[in-house]
């Protein structure tokens, strides 16, 4: 049975890199999830080992990409002024360096409209506005979504966790979609 561990600070990349099977990351703008995972491969190597790569992400999938933000919008304007003052009172002083990078990708803002926070195509760190954890969504049309996945694909990322809001519905919409397109079947 696999061992899975997350953690970005330099100790929890060293305590993957000489003890676990796969490192599991949160979603972030390629260039920076490479710079992280070229140190976690460098530091497995120095150990003689090689790690397998979980990446923890959202999902907002819809036909369009019009869609898809605006669906995101629906999320930011759902939630409650007590839900934002606690996730980003409460939790921006932490010192976890995977929530200070997540942090800094949104910067403790609550933007009108979510695509605002769009920090690489189709990236959008604002799920971490409103719900604790990771936070960062997909969010596009089918293809979109794909083409974002198997970009982090080529990154070596080989296992991933995805979820939506609300799960239910967004599990069925990315198994009836993001699925297929990618040739999973049942």
């Amino acid at each position: 049975m696999p061992l899975w561990f997350g953690g970005s600070s330099a100790a929890g990349i060293e305590m993957a890199a000489e003890h676990v099977d796969v490192y599991l990351t949160w979603g972030e703008p390629p260039h920076l999830l490479r710079e992280k995972l070229d140190r976690v491969r460098a530091r497995a190597a120095a150990h003689g080992r090689t790690l397998r790569i979980g990446l923890r992400l959202h999902l907002i999938v819809r036909d369009t990409e019009d869609e898809a933000w605006a669906a995101a919008d629906r999320l930011l304007d759902v939630t409650s002024e007590a839900t934002y003052a606690r996730q980003l009172g409460e939790r921006s002083g932490e010192d976890g360096v995977g929530w200070q990078r997540q942090f800094r990708q949104h910067g403790g803002r609550v933007p009108a409209r979510a695509r605002e926070l769009e920090t690489h195509p189709n990236l959008w760190p604002g799920m971490s506005l409103f719900r604790p954890g990771p936070g960062t969504a997909v969010v596009g049309s089918t293809a979109q979504v794909v083409a974002r996945l198997q970009e982090f694909r080529e990154l070596g990322v080989d296992t991933f966790i995805l979820s939506g809001n609300p799960l239910l519905e967004e599990a069925y919409r990315v198994a009836e979609t993001v699925l297929p397109a990618l040739g999973v079947t049942r």
